[in-house]
């Protein structure tokens, strides 16, 4: 059955969310989608599992119909801690369980550590936020490169010659270049991808720390992979896994962009 979507929002200081809710099952689910995607990447996701969750699908700021009205200015940990608890209030929702793909990791992480004692489980799917990438770093520290990556908006030219610099020496896999220019080859990603990385700057987060949550709340962990992904691999998610006491790791046949659905696949199977 073709989902019908709903358009919701929920508005709380500079902040306005654009979410989604699929399935109709007893376990709430808050979904959280990767870089340059939207809410409705978790359809497919929600119709294998429609039967067990009742799935709130966001639209991350700057993408969709979610948008933050404060500039570059970081969101917090802090913040988004009294957004959700406010959204978690009005939505009737007690205890829940959160999801999150690529760049939507760092909302898992958020989330979990501002709620641990409220969530039942985590399903990561290759999650970024648990090893932070090489091209986050630049982009985001020190000062100077943040000015020089913002003219990068309208003048990429020295963004590709480095690209081209360094698959020239093969300083970089050229799987991660490809992911890389893919999403700089126009303005508007361009632009997205300054604001989304110097927005969600201060969501980082202590692996050891989000471990000790994990395992003193006995939160059910599953953590899915793409064998063939160069972005997100199973070497930098043991920074995380290495500290859980359990956790259910499951390497699908299957690179990084289409991952969620190919969780919904495997998950279509296993149920």
């Amino acid at each position: 059955m073709t989902h019908r979507p709903n358009h919701n929002f929920f508005d709380y200081g500079p902040a306005r969310l654009h979410y989604d809710v699929m399935g109709s099952g007893p376990h709430v689910l808050l979904a959280f989608h990767g870089f340059g995607q939207g809410y409705h990447y978790f359809q497919p996701f929600a119709q294998a599992v429609s039967e067990q969750y009742t799935i709130y699908s966001f639209d991350l700021f700057y993408h969709g119909g979610s948008f933050w009205h404060d500039g570059d200015t970081p969101l917090t940990p802090a913040f988004w801690k009294e957004l959700l608890t406010h959204f978690l209030r009005q939505n009737n929702i007690d205890r829940f369980g959160v999801t999150g793909f690529s760049l939507g990791g760092k909302f898992v992480l958020a989330t979990l550590s501002s709620f641990p004692h409220r969530i039942n489980e985590v399903l990561f799917i290759a999650p970024d936020g648990i090893k932070t990438s090489f091209w986050y770093s630049l982009a985001t520290y020190p000062g100077w490169f943040r000015d020089m990556f913002r003219s990068l908006i309208v003048n990429p030219g020295p963004y590709y010659k480095l690209v081209k610099a360094m698959r020239k020496l093969n300083l970089i896999d050229k799987g991660v270049l490809r992911f890389a220019s893919h999403q700089m080859d126009t303005r508007r990603k361009r632009r997205q991808v300054y604001y989304a990385w110097m927005v969600f700057r201060e969501l980082q987060f202590d692996t050891r720390r989000i471990a000790a949550l994990i395992n003193k709340h006995n939160i059910r962990v599953r953590m899915f992979l793409g064998r063939y992904d160069k972005i997100i691999t199973e070497k930098n998610m043991q920074r995380l896994l290495k500290h859980l006491k359990q956790y259910d790791l499951h390497i699908l046949e299957a690179g990084h962009n289409t991952l969620i659905a190919d969780v919904a696949e495997f998950l279509k199977k296993e149920n």
